[in-house]
This record gives structure tokens, C-alpha cells and sequence, in this order.
């Protein structure tokens, strides 16, 4: 039976060591019956959760007005487009929600004049196309016969293609989407009026939106947004004058080549291959030309042909001559960043991104430009793009300088055992001479 002090517990054992291990501190050793959960535990659970619910409802949130975003970015970039216009005719004592009410009025008659005009051609030369078919398809199956010997007909052809599958399925499937296609017509038509609106309301009230803005930030501050607020103006302005330019002169070319070959629609078609070339960037040129292109095969193929040469060498034309000299004072972009920028947008935004791509990095690169600080660049010849020959000699021409260090000691060493022969034979000379004296005396 084990023995127990006064108290009736057990007594502590002895460390064999001959030391006493220490008693822990309630709390820290393990899980006893007196172990309580921290304080902060339950606050840390509960912010944690809030957190990760306030992130899933603002990710949701995102998803959902995503469009609502997109339309308002596109309408803000409209009322910088459309504000020098308004801000010119309200300096001259015209309401400025009058001033911007002319703008889109005239923006809007345009707009619609030129979709008319559009419109009516397509129908007539679609009309046409339709009438001339079976032309088409005569000298089409008559080229046929002729170079590969067979014996195919008109009417073979069209009873074949009108009891295809494909055909059947072409038109049920069209059948089937033209809810699709009416609820996408809706879907537009309500987008354009959101954007309208919103860009009314930005341009014709920018001066309070401003000072909403500027209210809540400190007086540095406000100077640092209307600085922003100007050069983007400014930039997305001249984006759009340099673009409007450079549209006026592709019509006008296009419509030169467009009239020498009598292709019909050449006013209607030169617009259209002005504004689409210029306001849908890289690709615009050649989705622009392929309309008259269509059209001019209608009149000859031959045509079709000379437009396609037209647009590919226009388009270099004004890439490599034309774009720099207008762009250099209002969108100066170097046109690689250009051209990442698109890309850029298109992946971000989709056909709305490519369009203000362009504005938004020339108002990016000018702020940058405005508060970034730049140094003064050394004078070296390496700036200029020249090398330094000394600096430049590469393996090449130390191999070149070990050749010749080469060489230049063999031609010594040659020559110096060539003295050495020579002085050989003259003492050789001597000595003959020496002998032949010693035998004639």
C-alpha cells in the first residue's frame, strides 16, 4: 500500500535526475476542466465571415451590373468627345443643356441619314444580286463543262440545292431565331437609349459633376482631378478630330476609285469605308472594303480585284505617312502601344474596349507625362543607335588580332632564321676563301 503525507495525497516523486520538474500554470498545459475558449476567437470567426459574405455579395453584384458599367464608361468617353462642342457654345451664352441638345440632335440626324442611305443600297444591290443569279450560275457551270468535260445543267444544280439537308436546316434554323434575333434588336435599342442618356447627363452637367467631385477632396487634390479631367478632354477630343480627318480623306480617295470604275453607290460607299476604317481600329480598313468590294463584283470581277489592291496600299499609305502627321499633336501613341491597346481592350470590353482603347491610353501616357519626372539623356553614341567599334569588337575580332599577332611573329621568326642562314653562307664564304688562300701560298 502505497504511503500518503498528512494531507492524504500522494507524495510527488523525485525526478531520477534529482530535480523537481515544474508544475505548469493552470491555463497553459493542456485541456483541463478549468481550460476556457480566448476572447478574440469568436470576434476573429464572425469578421471572417462577414468578410467572405461581403465579398461574395459584391462579386455578385459586379457580375450583375457589369453591363450597367460598361454603358456608363461608354457614355462618360461620349461626353468628353462631345464637350469642347458644348463648352464653345455655352461660352457664348447658350444653356448648356441646350448646347448639348444640339450636339445630339445633329449627331443623331446623321446618324440616321447615313444607316437610310446605307440601308437602301444593300437592299437594291442585294435585289440585284438575286435577279442576276442565274447569270452567275450559267457562266459558272458553262466554265465548268467547258474545262472539265461534264455535262452539268441549271436546273440540275438548283433542284440539288433546293432538296438539300442543309438548306432545310438553314431555314429552321432561321425560323427558329428570329425571337432570338427581335429580343437582341430590343436588347440594343435599349442599350443605345441608356447610353444616350447617361452622356447627356455627363455632358450637359459636367461643370456640377465636377465640383461634387472636387467637394470631398482637398484643395491639392482638386487641382491634380481637373488637370486629369482636361487632358482627357483633350486627348479624347483630338482622337476624334484626327479620326474624323483622316475618315474625310479616305472617303474622298475611295470615292475617286470608286467613280473611275462606275461602281454605283460610290458617295454612300465612300462614307461608309471612311467611317468604318477609322472608328473600328487595325481591322477597320479591310471589313470597310469588303462592301465594295461585293459591289464592284457585281459590275465586274475584275474590280472587285483593283479595290482590294486600292484598299491594301491605301492602307500603308496612311499608316506610314498619314496617321503620324495628323496623330503627332493630338494622340501622339507610337503605334506598336496602339495596337496592344486594342488588343488589350478587345479582350477586356470586347468591340466597346477596341473603340476607346486608343483615348484611354493617350489620356494615361499625357497624365503620366505630366507628373512622372524625366532626366536629361546622356550623350552616348549608343543612344543614337551607333556603337562604339572599340567597345564593339566581339570574338570575331579579338580572333582577327590573335591571327594577326600570329602572323606578324612567324614572319619575324622567318626572318630571323633567314639572317641567320645568310650570315651561316657568308662565313661559309670566308672560310672557303681562307682555305684556298692557305693553298696557293
Amino acid at each position: 500500500m502505497a504511503r500518503t503525507d498528512e494531507t492524504g495525497r500522494l507524495p510527488r516523486q523525485d525526478s531520477p535526475f534529482g530535480t523537481t520538474p515544474p508544475t505548469p500554470p493552470p491555463g497553459e498545459g493542456g485541456a483541463g476542466p478549468d481550460a476556457r475558449m480566448p476572447r478574440w476567437l469568436p470576434r476573429a470567426l464572425v469578421l471572417t465571415l462577414a468578410l467572405v459574405g461581403v465579398f461574395q455579395l459584391g462579386s455578385w453584384a459586379f457580375h450583375q451590373l457589369t453591363g450597367l458599367l460598361i454603358n456608363i464608361l461608354i457614355a462618360f468617353f461620349l461626353a468628353l468627345a462631345i464637350e469642347p462642342a458644348v463648352s464653345w457654345m455655352a461660352s457664348r451664352g447658350m444653356r448648356r443643356g441646350l448646347a448639348t441638345g444640339i450636339v445630339f440632335l445633329g449627331v443623331i440626324i446623321a446618324s440616321a441619314g447615313f444607316v437610310t442611305l446605307l440601308g437602301s443600297m444593300l437592299a437594291g444591290q442585294i435585289i440585284k444580286i438575286v435577279e442576276d443569279f442565274p447569270e452567275y450560275l450559267d457562266s459558272v457551270i458553262n466554265w465548268v463543262n467547258t474545262h472539265f468535260n461534264t455535262e452539268l445543267r441549271r436546273v440540275d444544280v438548283q433542284e440539288g440545292l433546293l432538296r438539300s439537308d442543309w438548306l432545310r436546316n438553314y431555314v429552321q434554323n432561321s425560323a427558329t431565331g428570329v425571337l432570338d434575333v427581335s429580343a437582341q434588336v430590343l436588347g440594343g435599342l435599349f442599350q443605345l437609349l441608356t447610353i444616350t442618356l447617361f452622356s447627356f447627363y455627363f455632358a450637359a452637367d459636367g461643370p456640377r459633376l465636377r465640383r461634387a467631385l472636387c467637394s470631398v477632396l482637398p484643395p491639392a487634390r482638386q487641382a491634380e482631378v481637373l488637370r486629369a479631367w482636361e487632358i482627357a478632354v483633350n486627348k479624347t477630343g483630338g482622337y476624334l478630330y484626327s479620326r474624323g480627318l483622316m475618315a474625310l480623306i479616305s472617303g474622298i480617295a475611295h470615292y475617286i476609285l470608286l467613280a473611275g470604275l462606275d461602281v454605283p453607290y460610290a458617295p454612300v460607299l465612300a462614307v461608309w469605308v471612311g467611317l468604318v476604317s477609322q472608328f473600328i481600329p487595325t481591322i477597320g480598313t479591310y471589313l470597310a472594303g469588303a462592301l465594295p468590294m461585293l459591289i464592284a463584283f457585281t459590275v465586274d470581277p475584275w474590280y472587285a480585284l483593283w479595290v482590294l489592291i486600292f484598299v491594301v496600299v491605301y492602307q500603308q499609305f496612311e499608316n506610314y505617312v498619314l496617321q503620324p502627321k495628323l496623330t503627332s499633336k493630338t494622340v501622339d501613341i507610337h503605334p506598336a502601344v496602339a495596337f496592344g491597346s486594342v488588343i488589350a481592350g478587345t479582350a477586356l470590353l470586347g468591340a466597346v474596349g477596341a473603340l476607346i482603347a486608343i483615348p484611354a491610353v493617350a489620356t494615361l501616357q499625357a497624365f503620366l507625362g505630366a507628373y512622372v519626372k524625366r532626366y536629361d539623356v546622356t550623350d552616348d553614341p549608343r543612344v543614337h543607335g551607333h556603337r562604339d567599334r572599340g567597345a564593339g569588337r566581339g570574338l570575331l575580332g579579338r580572333m582577327r588580332d590573335a591571327w594577326g599577332r600570329q602572323s606578324g611573329g612567324g614572319g619575324t621568326e622567318r626572318g630571323a632564321s633567314g639572317e641567320s642562314g645568310g650570315s651561316g653562307g657568308a662565313s661559309g664564304e670566308s672560310g672557303g676563301s681562307g682555305e684556298s688562300g692557305a693553298g696557293s701560298s
